[in-house]
């Protein structure tokens, strides 16, 4: 797979169309964790430096087609400027008058943010027809093309995969290094490879389990989920969380990790709780006798060394998804112990995106402590599990 890079544009004194990833947490106006706009200020930066006119656009949260200020990217526009030291001009909206007004005033080393690109139904359709229209929209207010929002690239959608067809076009920095990583976790992987897998369902992550059980040598399995493989066993999990339907396939998993020779290791003990709640009363039971009326919600003591043990001698390590409610302090522990072991491990070590970064940065640990965070949960999984990503097949030539 080949994608040019930054480096193969020619951009001095041309408009660039910087797709990001600025899709950020919000409470009212205020930014809870602006890692994701960190993450795309260098391609900015560079482009800014080569002398571009560089017009960036996003998404932020599902506004489904139709303006509603909640969703909108002002704030981001703040904070953009602030990081990269330099006003950034903001259009009202996507494709409209202010996008073509702000754009056409930018001169050469400024930035300027489009309104959010999912007020634009054109942005999400389905239809191919209704998606080109608004894609040469988009595409109209530049010259270039360049694709950095990798947390976007496993969308059909207008700014990722069909304005890259219509102008000359280049893989940011970000894509570039979120892809290297990747081939590392899929190609050319030193062993032992350990997956941490957490987060609340079974259902997101079935086809990365099954491409995973072909590769790992070891697969760890907390967070919500593990309930489900704990019931496939035959245990009580109380009122833990569980998708019932999951049931016969994680019991698939079971066996074929058994056949394969896979490591599949569950939690051993848990804090089971009373209720879902920061102040919860809980206590520490086996994995195995959790009693009917309590939920786990982070994994237990034993658990956190035991997973710690298997994480130490690691080659290669992808951490994806909290081990328990990591938004509760009483039961953080879990996620920060496997963060832990991953900061240790003398190991390639991959965050994977969305929980599980957001959670590094709320448990304030150093993020150089991980050898990647990466910016798309979604995407690496997606990739992770052998598909065919929209925004990159768009990026390659």
């Amino acid at each position: 797979m080949s994608m040019r890079t930054l480096d193969d544009l020619d951009v001095k004194g041309r408009r660039v169309l910087v797709r990001a990833d600025l899709n950020v947490p919000l409470d009212g106006e205020t930014i809870t964790d602006d890692g994701r706009i960190r993450a795309s200020v260098p391609t900015i930066k560079t482009l800014v430096e080569r002398g571009a006119q560089v017009v960036v656009c996003a998404h932020l949260g599902r506004p489904k087609g139709q303006v509603n200020p909640k969703y909108s990217l002002k704030p981001v526009a703040t904070r953009l400027g602030e990081l990269l030291g330099q006003d950034v001009a903001f259009a009202t909206d996507v494709v409209g008058d202010s996008a073509v007004r702000t754009v056409e005033a930018l001169q050469d080393g400024q930035v300027a943010l489009l309104e959010n690109l999912r007020y634009e139904p054109g942005e999400e359709s389905k239809d191919d027809a209704v998606r080109g229209e608004f894609a040469a929209k988009l595409a109209g207010l530049a010259e270039l093309y360049v694709g950095d929002g990798f947390g976007a690239v496993h969308r059909k959608h207008a700014s990722v995969y069909d304005v890259p067809n219509l102008l000359p076009h280049a893989a940011g920095g970000l894509v570039v290094a979120e892809v290297e990583v990747l081939r590392k976790l899929t190609e050319d992987t030193e062993r032992p490879y350990v997956v941490v897998l957490g987060g609340a369902k079974v259902s997101d992550k079935l086809g990365v389990i099954a491409n995973l059980l072909t590769k790992v040598d070891r697969l760890l399995i907390g967070g919500g989920m593990a309930y489900t493989f704990l019931k496939a066993q035959g245990h009580e999990v109380g009122k833990s969380l569980l998708q019932e339907d999951q049931l016969d396939q994680v019991r698939g998993f079971l066996d074929e990790a058994e056949q394969r020779g896979v490591e599949l290791v569950l939690p051993v003990d848990v804090l089971a709780a009373v209720t879902y709640a920061p102040d919860a009363e809980h206590d520490v039971v086996a994995a195995t006798a959790i009693p009917a009326e309590r939920e786990g919600l982070d994994i237990g003591p034993k658990t956190r060394e035991l997973f710690a043990a298997k994480l130490a001698d690691a080659k290669t390590v992808f951490w994806n998804g909290p081990m328990g409610v990591f938004e509760f302090d009483a039961f953080s522990g879990g996620t920060k112990a496997v963060a832990q072991a991953l900061i240790d491990a003398d190991a390639f070590t991959v965050v994977g995106g969305g929980d599980s970064a957001a959670a590094v940065r709320r448990l304030g640990l150093p993020e150089d402590g991980f050898s990647h965070i990466s910016t798309g949960g979604g995407a690496s999984l997606e990739y992770l599990e052998g598909k065919t990503l929209p925004g990159l097949a768009a990026l390659e030539d």
